[in-house]
């Protein structure tokens, strides 16, 4: 039974004392057993917690008694062992780093779609679709007809517009992440770059995982998300996909079958390029972690909560074939 509540929640909003707020919220969060990593800053909150049914109910009314919060966006998603180890609550200068000055989604802003208009949107001939996520979270997954900026990170994603894309001849712009806080504010930024129409996904990917039925989905394949699950699928069902230690990359089952995968060592993605000292470390650490589970222990970064992820994820695997 899936009894642990996956919240993923964001709002821009004016929070000039968001240090008052941090040692607060890190104490109502610990006090509900909730874990999980929340950001603050001055332009708003962003972060994802996991926790018990009445545990987020909590802190989500805690965060909305605060005027400036009290229509905060939330997603949820459930699981059934804890998908993070601890809770923090982190001061940031953004609450997703774009790392250009003067955009303001709590100023400007492009037009919100809401799942259940999306298809239509993305259907029109004269859209273009921009995936703003990084490219490992791109290869897993993403909708039919999306650009791909080839990004490591957001920061990267200024470039990208500068280079690839024109105002004058690009004339509607939609865009999409994972929970809707990266293409929010690069809806902020394009208008400021003078791009007359953009759209973006409300709620992300995860929203529309949720709300849109199967059958008239135009997503393909899975969603990245930053924890323990590493990925869901439609329904926000937990995906198949793990994510390699030496790279980070996620891989799938057809990518843990080929010659290039040593679990813990490499994967395609990075076999042939990693550094000597990450190869000598990575090896050392899968041997300490072969270690602990052979003692039935806990490894730091590999616990025996994730092998229990990786064994419902061999599950779900041989369910989908």
């Amino acid at each position: 039974m899936s009894n642990i509540v996956v919240a993923a929640l964001y709002k821009f909003a004016e929070l000039a004392d968001y240090r008052e707020m941090q040692p607060r919220l890190q104490d109502f969060c610990i006090a509900q057993k909730i874990n999980g990593t929340i950001l603050l800053a001055a332009e708003g909150i962003n972060g994802t917690v996991a926790g018990s049914r009445a545990g987020i109910d909590a802190m989500l009314a805690f965060l909305r008694a605060d005027a400036r919060l009290v229509d905060i966006e939330h997603k949820e998603s459930f699981a059934v062992t804890p998908p993070f180890d601890r809770m923090k609550v982190r001061l940031k200068k953004e609450i997703v780093t774009l790392g250009v000055a003067g955009v303001d989604p709590n100023k400007k802003v492009g037009t919100y779609v809401t799942p259940e208009n999306w298809n239509t949107l993305i259907a029109d001939p004269d859209v273009v679709l921009v995936d703003t996520r990084n490219g490992y979270e791109y290869d897993i997954g993403t909708f039919q007809g999306a650009i791909n900026p080839h990004t490591t990170t957001f920061r990267q994603f200024p470039a990208y517009v500068k280079n690839n894309l024109d105002p004058a001849k690009h004339k509607k712009i939609a865009m999409f992440c994972t929970g809707g806080i990266r293409c929010e504010k690069a809806s902020s930024f394009m208008l400021e770059q003078g791009f007359e129409e953009v759209y973006h996904l409300q709620g992300g990917i995860l929203k529309y995982l949720e709300t849109v039925p199967e059958e008239q989905s135009k997503w393909q394949g899975e969603c990245f998300v930053f924890d323990q699950r590493i990925a869901v699928g439609q329904g926000l069902e937990l995906g198949t996909h793990e994510q390699c230690y030496a790279c980070r990359h996620p891989v799938s089952r057809e990518d843990n079958a080929l010659p290039t995968y040593q679990d813990g060592l490499s994967c395609r993605y990075c076999f042939d390029s990693l550094p000597e000292k990450t190869r000598a470390r990575v090896a050392e650490r899968q041997k300490q972690v072969a270690l602990a589970h052979q003692r039935g222990e806990e490894h730091i970064g590999v616990s025996l909560e994730q092998q229990k992820l990786r064994s419902q994820r061999e599950v779900v695997s041989t369910n989908a074939l």
